[in-house]
């Protein structure tokens, strides 16, 4: 699960393992396989990070 920011200054959690694609148009546009999308605050390189760290975090665990 990442954390981000709604247009609307409102945070949300989104769960990373639904991300299909993430756009720049110029807002960030997220969609998922659900097919709802979100805009957030984050630009794309942000959430590409969020995602990262947490795959990071599930995958380090699988492995102790």
């Amino acid at each position: 699960m990442i954390t981000l920011t709604k247009l609307n200054d409102e945070q949300f959690v989104l769960n990373a393992e639904l991300i299909k694609t993430v756009e720049k148009t110029p807002d960030t546009v997220i969609t998922l396989t659900t097919g709802n999308k979100y805009i957030v605050k984050e630009s794309v390189e942000k959430v590409v990070d969020e995602v990262i760290s947490y795959k990071k975090e599930i995958f380090s665990q699988l492995i102790k």
